[in-house]
């Protein structure tokens, strides 16, 4: 009789090592692991984990190399919507978690896995994010989450897995880091209160450059295409290119303190230059080339897409209609961004763009006009304040008899 078979989600650590010698020892599995990757990881790195998996005993490990599909699926339209959370955060875990998530559904769902797990505990955002993206893509699939449902302390998990001959070093990294393309999140003892700031040697990239720098990014229909002279086709090496450059500065560093899906607030680091600088580059370029109202829609409908993308809703069908908008702003967000870098710091100096409604042709703003006369201005004045002015001489008048 064939053993059941179960795709796990699989990072290599603790938590999901445990979940393999769980599920394929004492579950009666068949272990099916997969690890997508979203631009986070070394080729090195990912033969090493792959190796581990199957001195683990998998039955098959698989590597999903999902970055170009990240980018064109979801990071470019936290860039169309210029999407800070709490306008602080660019969403750097929580968008490659939901991608991650719904890659490994597929995969599941793929090989006709009848059952789907993850290490996640009970206490992130992280369970929700794997939880929905299962249970929407392949529902019929029994969940499977050892860490949360035992609620395994991290000495347990070693324990167990030294029971079981795994005899790998499990030291606790004084700090948690999770390296992705729109990203780098920063977890520590510093982040679980709120008081205190990570000290200047959690961050993964220290600081080595102090001469100032300008540098000019080139966008093409939204999308970042050049980077310091340098032209690509594909935006993710334009990403890259940029993070080479300004991390380095230490540019990009903060602390995000935001609401968990679970109900409850939480905090952490991240360092993130290459996003940061890109949304503030592309929200000054739409500044010069869109209408008042197209910027305006844009705002409140970005807004709802990156609390969505958040909250795990990647595949709700919404989501898909607010991109369309989302892109079909972007016809006119071409030119160029001139950016000035400095230590722990950047500021966006100005644009050159084809599209510029600031022309010169139609006026300048306090000094001249072409377009109109003064006359114009005045009917306009009084036709635009018609309505409260009769406002106030109606209160008024009916204010005196009380």
């Amino acid at each position: 009789m064939s053993q059941p078979k179960v795709v796990l989600a699989f990072s290599g650590g603790l938590d999901t090592s445990f979940c393999v010698k769980y599920l394929a020892e004492d579950k009666g599995y068949e272990v099916h692991s997969v690890l997508v990757d979203t631009g986070g990881f070394s080729d090195e790195e990912l033969k090493t984990i792959e190796t581990n998996a199957y001195a683990l005993g998998v039955k098959k490990h698989a590597t999903i190399s999902k970055t170009k599909d990240y980018y064109n699926d979801c990071i470019k339209y936290l860039i169309f919507g210029n999407i800070l959370k709490n306008n602080t955060y660019p969403l750097s875990v929580s968008a490659e978690r939901v991608f991650q998530a719904v890659a490994v559904a597929e995969y599941a769902k793929e090989i006709g896995a009848s059952a789907i797990a993850h290490g996640s505990t009970g206490a992130g955002n992280d369970q929700v994010r794997f939880d929905m993206a299962f249970r929407i893509i392949i529902p019929e699939a029994e969940i499977i989450t050892p860490i949360r449902d035992l609620k395994l302390s991290r000495e347990a998990e070693i324990e167990y897995l030294t029971k079981k001959g795994v005899g790998r070093e499990w030291a606790k990294a004084a700090y948690s880091i999770n390296k992705g393309l729109w990203g780098t999140s920063v977890g520590g003892k510093e982040t679980l209160t709120s008081e205190k700031y990570l000290p200047e040697s959690a961050w993964p990239t220290q600081i080595s450059k102090t001469e100032p720098e300008t540098i000019t990014l080139e966008f093409e229909k939204g999308e970042l295409k050049g980077v310091a002279g340098e032209t690509f086709e594909n935006p993710v090496q334009a990403i890259q290119k940029l993070a080479a450059i300004a991390q380095p500065f230490g540019i990009g560093r903060d602390i995000h303190v935001g609401d968990t899906i679970i109900g409850i607030k939480g905090r952490v680091g991240f360092e993130a230059a290459a996003p940061l600088i890109i949304i503030k580059a592309h929200h000054l370029l739409e500044k010069h080339v869109l209408s008042e109202q197209q910027l305006y829609w844009k705002e409140q409908l970005s807004n709802w897409y990156g609390s969505l993308l958040h909250k795990g809703q990647f595949v709700e069908p919404v989501m898909r209609n607010i991109e369309t908008f989302l892109a079909d702003t972007q016809k006119h967000v071409t030119g160029k961004v001139h950016v000035y870098l400095a230590p722990y710091r950047f500021h966006v100096e100005g644009i050159e763009s084809p599209y510029d409604l600031m022309s010169s042709v139609f006026g300048s703003y306090g000094e001249m006009n072409n377009a109109w006369t003064g006359d114009d201005v005045r009917g306009f004045s009084k036709v635009a304040s018609n309505q409260v002015m009769i406002y106030q001489k109606v209160s008024e008048l009916n204010d005196q008899d009380k």
